[in-house]
């Protein structure tokens, strides 16, 4: 099987598994049951990612960082306050930043669905990053799906930038820690994860966590690193996914590194 193919059946295992999870979060079995149609969730995440873009700003509880003037304009956020999406956009990796890398509009991957109860509860953090959830919840956010231009790289990656009020970034960052470092296995909506390790802090950005795992995903399994990194209130959080090599699997430090770059060069 070649490597082209290999990255298509990861994006569309990946896709199908995060349009479900989302769906089927905090759902019994009937809504379970409706999630598993694959166009629906797909053409769900398409419709809300082109509505965000539409408007820059977004609006109601996606863009809660605009508080609105006494005038009844909106105002920037302070120096310390969360990101709003039009500024989360604004940094977000676009194709040309990084040399090698096509970046793309995540699709139903932008669904940052409601949490759902992991078993056992101590992974819950890890369980909440494989949609990009977490407790507390983003005051909003976006992904963007990144492949490699090379098709013999089987890998696929997604970002996403979440957005936090004050010190909430770090307290998800403290939960993702401790998980990472007591969870091995657990299941969550329907799957199974297995083989989760901490990996060596790549001690980026204010604080960082490392970490990988194995996703049995609609019959694959799917190996999957993450890095995820604190840069004042915005957590920039990258998943790697790759089904040929579980031991190269890794999130690429160049992708990394140019996003927090940007964030810092587009908030500053």
């Amino acid at each position: 099987m070649s490597r082209r193919i290999v990255r298509t059946l990861v994006a569309a295992s990946v896709v199908a598994g995060l349009g479900c999870a989302s769906a089927c979060a905090g759902g019994g079995d009937k809504d379970k049951k409706a999630a598993r149609t694959p166009a629906a969730a797909q053409s769900a995440g398409g419709a809300k990612e082109q509505a965000k873009d539409k408007n820059e700003g977004g609006d109601g509880a996606e863009d809660k960082a605009k508080a609105p003037g006494k005038d009844g304009s909106s105002v920037a956020p302070d120096a310390d306050g969360p990101l709003t999406r039009a500024q989360l956009k604004k940094a977000a990796l676009t194709t040309g930043d990084v040399k090698g890398y096509k970046v793309e509009g995540a699709g139903s991957a932008d669904l940052q669905g409601a949490s759902s109860p992991a078993g056992p509860a101590k992974c819950q953090p890890v369980a909440d990053m494989f949609l990009f959830t977490t407790d507390p919840v983003s005051r909003t956010s976006l992904s963007r799906g990144v492949t490699a231009k090379d098709e013999t790289n089987a890998s696929v990656t997604t970002l996403a930038l979440l957005s936090y009020g004050s010190g909430e970034a770090d307290d998800v960052l403290a939960g993702l820690r401790k998980a990472t470092g007591e969870c091995t296995a657990y299941q969550y909506v329907g799957y199974d994860y297995s083989e989760v390790e901490a990996l060596d802090d790549p001690k980026l950005g204010d604080e960082s966590v490392a970490f990988r795992l194995v996703a049995s995903i609609e019959g694959a399994e799917v190996p999957a690193a993450y890095t995820v990194v604190r840069d004042g209130s915005t957590l920039v959080a990258f998943s790697s996914m790759n089904m040929l090599d579980a031991d190269e699997v890794e999130v690429p430090a160049e992708l990394v590194e140019a996003q927090l770059a940007k964030l810092k060069r587009t908030t500053a």
